[in-house]
């Protein structure tokens, strides 16, 4: 069992820097790939970026070279920093973990997730 909450969403302008957060808890939450979903109105959920229990990290196309994702397993928290935001960036971002090691920038991969943060970029 794996629960999920993110963190540190907000209204921000184009060209900031933004820092969100996903807190995790259960006894082997160590061991799960977690990964950064977001969806914007109107638009399917798109991966964001997903780390594996080996700390490796995957980007998606639209985040690379403007993302960095992290985790702390002693406190059960994975980091998502981007630069340089666009407005298309703007969308709802949730935080979903997986035992699986495959198919891991699929949505469907995933078996759990958190509510999700709203990121507004305005121009």
């Amino acid at each position: 069992q794996v629960q999920l909450v993110e963190f540190g969403g907000g209204l921000v302008q184009a060209g900031d820097s933004l820092r969100l957060f996903c807190a995790g808890s259960g006894p082997t939450f160590f061991c799960y790939t977690i990964a950064w979903f977001r969806q914007a109105p109107g638009k399917e959920r798109e991966l964001v970026a997903f780390i594996t229990s080996f700390s490796i990290p995957t980007y998606g196309d639209s985040v690379k070279g403007r993302c960095t994702i992290s985790r702390d397993n002693a406190k059960n928290e994975i980091y998502l920093e981007m630069s340089s935001l666009k407005p298309e960036d703007t969308a709802v971002y949730y935080c979903a973990a997986s035992l699986r090691k495959m198919a891991l920038e699929y949505v469907g991969t995933y078996d759990y997730w958190g509510q999700g943060t709203q990121v507004t970029v305005s121009s």
